[in-house]
């Protein structure tokens, strides 16, 4: 009797698998006939009403029938998706004619952009660019460059400190003292690179960008230093662009200034940029402190050299007319594609 039953369920099977018409209802039937619940694994758990000798031969006849089904539901269903292939094929033609996606074309970042100007602009005068570790010991980011622990510049830096004797550089600055132990004189040298501080706002980034150059020879002036700088910033800016000196201090330099350029964007008149001054101050200078030459083992009564340092970001937002320091660091693709 049971028998006959599996019989009557494997032939209903086989006629509606062999009947159907796509993919989803194939799987519907194996699901209801061969699934864990479906008719054939109701049936085996009747098989406890049978003898006990006659249960090994009517699993076997299940499973006979259980397999036959499932290569049947193999066959069709490669059978029903070639066939749906080929129709989806029909429709959904191809146009090999149409253009591809568009892919969106990247540009220079900004920061080496204006980096590679700067260095270009000066190695006409004869500078070429030296690197440097951005974790420096202590010695080379403060002591050689005349600012020992307990100098008020240190409070000044918001530096970074790594393990004991080491920092995250705060300025490119070391790099002119690893070229003055290691070269020979006379030089000229720039050091653009990362520097590190601790702040952080519209206008100032924990990591930015520095470049310095450092000139040694004999007899320099400050007026050698004018002279490079008012050069650099016509070249960068416009030939109409006047410099100024302003008088500062720096612990590496002696004399030291802070350098304003008239505005490049009001051309002096007086804008948002330069706060209506006609004037943006755009980085520092000096003659080297002789004080920095002797931690170099350089003897200052026979070598004189001169340095100044830019902030990229800051040379950036001039040039470009940028709001935000942050823009830079963003990966605003509407901000950056405008750099080419």
């Amino acid at each position: 009797m049971l028998e006959e039953k599996v019989k009557l369920i494997y032939n209903s099977a086989k006629s509606a698998m062999s009947a159907a018409i796509d993919s989803k209802s194939l799987y519907d039937l194996k699901v209801k006939f061969i699934g864990k619940s479906g008719e054939l694994s109701l049936v085996m758990k009747e098989m406890g009403s049978l003898p006990k000798e006659d249960r090994p031969g009517f699993g076997k006849v299940v499973n006979k029938y259980k397999k036959e089904l499932e290569n049947l539901y193999n066959t069709c269903e490669e059978s029903l998706k070639n066939k749906e292939l080929s129709e989806k094929l029909a429709v959904d033609t191809l146009d090999l004619t149409l253009p591809g996606p568009h892919q969106p074309v990247g540009s220079v970042h900004p920061i080496p952009l204006v980096i590679d100007e700067i260095v270009d602009i000066l190695a006409r005068l004869g500078y070429s660019v030296r690197t440097g570790p951005l974790i420096e010991k202590d010695w080379y980011n403060f002591e050689a460059l005349n600012i020992p622990a307990d100098h008020p510049a240190r409070d000044e830096q918001d530096t970074f400190y790594m393990k004991p004797g080491y920092v995250l550089r705060t300025q490119t600055s070391p790099v002119q003292i690893h070229t003055l132990e290691n070269e020979s004189l006379p030089l000229r040298v720039l050091s653009p690179g990362s520097v590190f501080r601790s702040d952080s706002d519209i206008s100032h980034s924990p990591n930015f960008h520095q470049i310095e150059g450092l000139l040694v020879d004999k007899k320099v002036s400050m007026a050698d230093l004018k002279g490079t700088i008012n050069f650099f910033v016509k070249e960068f800016f416009d030939s109409s662009i006047k410099i100024r000196f302003r008088p500062s201090f720096f612990p590496f330099t002696e004399p030291s200034a802070e350098v304003d350029c008239s505005c490049p964007i009001c051309k002096g008149k007086g804008c948002r940029m330069c706060k209506n001054t006609g004037w943006i101050e755009i980085g520092g200078c000096g003659l080297v402190n002789p004080k920095v030459l002797t931690s170099a083992k350089i003897d200052p009564d026979q070598w004189q050299g001169f340095a100044f340092g830019f902030g990229i970001e800051r040379m950036a937002i001039i040039k470009y007319g940028v709001s935000d320091i942050r823009l830079f660091s963003d990966n605003n693709s509407f901000f950056l594609k405008q750099f080419v």
